[in-house]
C-alpha cells in the first residue's frame, strides 16, 4: 500500500484562497499592531496616566520648612515667624513661646504658607507644630536673641488711682526716642466713654496723651503699652507689654486772680470756696496759663537755691504744698508772712499761697482746707499775673495749647 496522499496546494491554488480567510489569518497581527498604537498599552499594564500621576504624588511626603530653622539659637525678633510646605498642604499651624502664650498667624489662600500676624518676642523659646494634610506633625523649636540696650516708659497718673479732669497721661522714656511714629503706635490711650485721645511728643523723651477738652467726671482711662521689642532709637528696644487703667474722679478747677489776688474754687461748675491769696511779686511774677497739680505734700522743704534764686529762703516745713510746674511753681499754704498779706499784696517768689499754721494740722485755715479738698489732676488757672503763659512742656501743662496745635505734636 502506498502512503495516503495528501494534496499540496499548487502556487495556483494557494492564490485562489477565498479572500475571507485570507483576512482572518492576516488580521492576527495587525490586530496587535492596532491596540499599541491606540495608547491604551497603559491600560494593558494596570491604569490610565492619571491615575500613574497621582499614585507619583501620594509617593511624595510633604516638606515642612520653618523660618527661622529649628535649632537657631540667637533667631532675630524683627520679623514674623513663617511656616511653609512643598508636596502638600497645612491642616495647622501651632507656635507656642516658653511662657505658654500662643504666637498666631494665618495661612494663605493655598493652604502652602503660614504667617505669623506679629512678630516673635525676643529672649523666648518657640515651639512650632506644623501639621500637613494627611501627615504627621512635624515639631521645630528656635531661640530668639535678647535685645542689647532696652527703654522703658514711666507713666503718669499711678495705675488704679483717680486724678482730677486736668490729669493728662504722661510718659517718660529712659531712652531718647528716634522713631516716634513706631513708638507712639504702640502706645494707645482709650477712654469710656469714648472720646478722641490724641498723643503729642514734648522733646524725645515725654509722649503725653488728652482729649480736646477736660476728661468728663467719672471716666475710666486704660492705657495700652505694646512697646516689648519695639525699637525706640538705633539698636535700643522696649520691653513693656501690659494694660493699666485710671480713672476721673469730680471736676474741680480753681481760678486764681491775682489781680484781685482771689482765688475761686468751683466742683462740677458750682462755686464751693473762695481764698484770698498772694501771688508773685513784681520780680518773681507767677506763671499765667492753665496748670495742673502733679504732686502733692502735707509739708516739704523749699529752698530757693533749688529754682536758681540763690539763698533767698529755705523752709523746711512749707505746709499743703500742691505743685504746679516742673520750675517750682506751688500753691501751698504760708504761715510766715502776715495774715493781712493774703487778699491785698503779692509778695511771694511767684508761688500761689494761701494762709496756714505751722505744722500743717490747722483745719480752719485756707491752705488745710484747699489741700483738702483737692487731688491730683485738679486744674488751677492764674490770670492777671503779669507774667506770660507758662511753657506747656513745664509740668503737665498741655492745655494751654490749641487742640490744633496739640495734634499737631502728634508722630502719626
Amino acid at each position: 500500500m502506498g502512503a495516503s496522499h495528501i494534496s499540496i496546494p499548487s502556487e495556483q491554488q494557494s492564490r485562489r484562497w477565498p479572500r475571507r480567510g485570507l483576512l482572518t489569518v492576516l488580521g492576527v497581527t495587525p490586530a496587535a499592531a492596532l491596540t499599541g498604537c491606540s495608547g491604551s498599552s497603559a491600560g494593558a499594564s494596570g491604569g490610565t496616566p492619571k491615575a500613574a500621576a497621582t499614585a507619583q504624588a501620594a509617593a511624595k511626603k510633604p516638606t515642612v520648612s520653618v523660618t527661622p530653622a529649628d535649632g537657631t539659637k540667637k533667631a532675630g525678633f524683627t520679623r514674623p515667624v513663617e511656616v511653609t510646605v512643598t508636596d502638600g498642604t497645612l491642616a495647622s499651624v501651632k507656635v507656642t513661646g516658653n511662657d505658654g502664650s500662643p504666637l498666631t498667624g494665618s495661612l494663605n489662600e493655598a493652604k502652602t504658607r503660614w504667617t505669623s500676624t506679629r512678630n516673635p518676642y525676643s529672649g523666648t523659646k518657640y515651639t512650632v507644630t506644623a501639621t500637613p494634610e494627611g501627615a504627621a506633625a512635624q515639631t521645630t523649636t528656635f531661640t530668639t536673641r535678647s535685645p542689647g540696650e532696652t527703654f522703658v516708659g514711666y507713666f503718669t497718673p499711678e495705675a488704679g488711682s483717680t486724678s482730677g479732669v486736668g490729669m493728662p497721661v504722661s510718659i517718660n522714656f529712659t531712652h531718647a526716642v528716634k522713631n516716634r511714629a513706631a513708638v507712639q503706635k504702640a502706645v494707645t490711650v482709650t477712654a469710656e466713654p469714648a472720646v478722641e485721645v490724641v498723643g503729642h511728643w514734648f522733646g524725645d523723651t515725654r509722649l503725653d496723651f488728652r482729649p480736646e477738652t477736660y476728661w468728663a467726671p467719672g471716666t475710666k482711662i486704660t492705657l495700652s503699652l505694646r512697646l516689648k521689642d519695639i525699637e525706640g532709637s538705633d539698636g535700643i528696644y522696649g520691653v513693656q507689654n501690659k494694660d493699666v487703667t485710671f480713672h476721673i474722679g469730680r471736676a474741680q478747677i480753681s481760678t486764681v486772680d491775682l489781680a484781685t489776688k482771689e482765688m475761686v474754687v468751683k466742683r462740677d461748675g458750682e462755686t464751693i470756696a473762695t481764698y484770698p491769696v498772694s501771688g508773685g511779686d513784681a520780680r518773681h511774677t507767677t506763671w499765667s496759663g492753665i496748670m495742673v497739680i502733679s504732686e502733692r505734700f502735707k509739708q516739704t522743704r523749699m529752698e530757693s537755691s533749688t529754682v536758681g534764686l540763690g539763698d533767698e529762703y529755705d523752709i523746711p516745713d512749707v505746709p499743703h504744698a500742691q505743685r504746679l510746674t516742673t520750675s517750682g511753681t506751688f500753691v501751698h499754704g504760708n504761715y510766715w508772712a502776715s495774715t493781712s498779706v493774703f487778699g491785698h499784696q503779692n509778695t511771694s517768689h511767684g508761688c500761689v499761697g494761701l494762709h496756714d499754721a505751722k505744722g500743717a494740722n490747722d483745719s480752719a485755715v485756707a491752705g488745710y482746707k484747699l489741700y483738702a479738698s483737692s487731688m491730683l489732676g485738679d486744674v488751677v488757672i492764674v490770670k492777671n499775673s503779669g507774667e506770660k503763659t507758662v511753657d506747656p512742656a513745664n509740668g503737665l501743662n498741655g492745655w494751654n495749647l490749641s487742640w490744633a496745635d496739640w495734634k499737631a505734636g502728634s508722630a502719626l
